[in-house]
């Protein structure tokens, strides 16, 4: 892949002011779009990986993502660049549309608007799963791992410390067993 330069603050930040306005309510279809296929910060699998890792640390995923790409770039100043482009417009927004809705709560249309909206976004999150979905090489282990998972999670009804407590040295084990 044939990648720009490193991008300076000012394009960590628009970058993911971007993100922020353009996916609000689904910010992670919209990140894949500017961080892989326009920007070209990242490929597929370093965008998964980075992605990954915000799922598992505490807060927002995009936001860990934005920590973790700025810090890649430009140190502790990109990581900052990244979490204010990403937070800050749509801040603002949010609390723009609480003092709107909360005139127009009562209007049966405004309720009707926030399902079509949890609709859509619900859309935009299944397409950008679908399309990384569709680019990975998933093995056996993995489908094993995401079985217990899934049983662990339906079917024992366990919680989530506890899933993690014994699924992450399950996969492990299971991941270094088949690849033996």
């Amino acid at each position: 892949m044939d990648r720009p330069p490193p991008p300076s603050l000012r394009d960590l930040f628009l970058g993911f002011a971007k993100i922020g306005i353009l996916g609000f309510g689904g910010v992670a279809a919209i990140a894949h779009h500017v961080i892989v296929e326009e920007r070209r910060w990242l490929d597929d699998k370093e965008y998964a990986t980075v992605l990954g890792m915000g799922q598992v640390l505490p807060g927002a995923n995009t936001v860990n993502a934005g920590v973790i790409i700025g810090d890649r770039f430009r140190g502790t100043a990109g990581s900052l660049a990244c979490v204010a482009g990403v937070m800050l417009v749509p801040t603002i927004i949010v609390v723009l549309l609480a003092i709107v809705y909360d005139q127009v709560v009562a209007y049966p249309p405004a309720r009707v608007a926030m399902i079509g909206a949890g609709a859509a976004a619900a859309g935009m999150i299944l397409g950008t799963g679908l399309k990384m979905f569709s680019k990975l090489r998933i093995r056996a282990s993995d489908w094993l791992v995401a079985g217990m998972t899934l049983a662990a999670i339906s079917a024992l009804h366990w919680s989530v410390i506890s899933s993690l407590a014994v699924l992450i040295p399950a996969a492990l084990l299971v991941t270094w067993a088949l690849r033996r």
